[in-house]
């Protein structure tokens, strides 16, 4: 049984409780050009359209709840904690807090949190769970506007250090419901690889980086993750005869 996991998820655990994925095949993300509404540029052009696509998001994500993969990494997370004197660094590329409302205490959000804005000007970062717009004004400085908490294309991910610190520790990394087609999140697996670390993909279908992958599991999130959990942790405690 490993002591130190490290788990990636993606868009494919968000959507088994009912959320969009937003982008497809066509480079759109719900009806809209990523480049309009994911971008530093297109905050400028037009922030009263970001600040709509991100409150209709933020709705959304307020309607919804953790499903049953969110619920096995909470599991995981305190057998690991509990029964193994180890830990759970649960790394996400979403932006929603289903994993924190389902539990999960390590999380770190990659590509930023949709609860949070953040002021343009000194960076303080607040909870949001209302609709934001050019007319709200950072509390900390009294005069700058707001934005989403929300790593757009060409920005720099959150937690990098953290993120090398937890797979330079890791015995175990687990990939769920992600494309593999994102960077530096696709390179973990590859990172995991050259340190030793085994690897397991568990996902709807193959992903882009799927021959890195010592184990995969194809299926829906709220299933096979479950169940993959649920397997691990029976051999555990048969191998320490509990």
């Amino acid at each position: 049984m490993p002591r130190h996991v490290v788990v990636l998820t993606g868009a494919g655990i968000s959507a088994e409780s009912g959320l969009g994925t937003f982008r497809d095949a066509g480079g759109l993300w719900a009806n809209h050009r990523i480049e309009d509404v994911a971008t530093p540029e297109g905050f400028i052009k037009n922030p009263q359209l970001v600040h709509y696509f991100y409150n209709q998001r933020r709705a959304e994500l307020q309607r919804v709840a953790p499903n049953a993969a969110h619920h096995a990494l909470v599991d995981l997370e305190a057998e690991l904690e509990v029964g193994m004197g180890g830990g759970l660094t649960l790394i996400t590329q979403n932006v929603d807090d289903l994993h924190e409302r389902a539990g999960s205490r390590s999380v770190l959000h990659m590509h930023g949190e949709l609860l949070k804005a953040r002021c343009e000007a000194c960076a303080a970062v607040f909870p949001w769970h209302r609709d934001l717009g050019s007319e709200d004004v950072c509390i900390a400085c009294g005069h700058s506007s707001l934005r989403p908490r929300i790593v757009w294309f060409g920005e720099v991910p959150f937690h990098l250090d953290a993120i090398d610190a937890a797979m330079a520790r890791a015995d175990l990394f687990i990939s769920i419901g992600t494309s593999g087609s994102v960077y530096p999140a696709a390179g973990l697996v590859r990172l995991a690889r050259t340190l030793g670390v085994r690897t397991v993909e568990l996902n709807l279908e193959p992903s882009e980086n799927h021959d890195f992958f010592d184990e995969s599991h194809q299926g829906p999130a709220a299933t096979i993750v479950p169940a993959f959990i649920a397997d691990l942790l029976a051999r555990y405690k048969k191998a320490r005869g509990a």
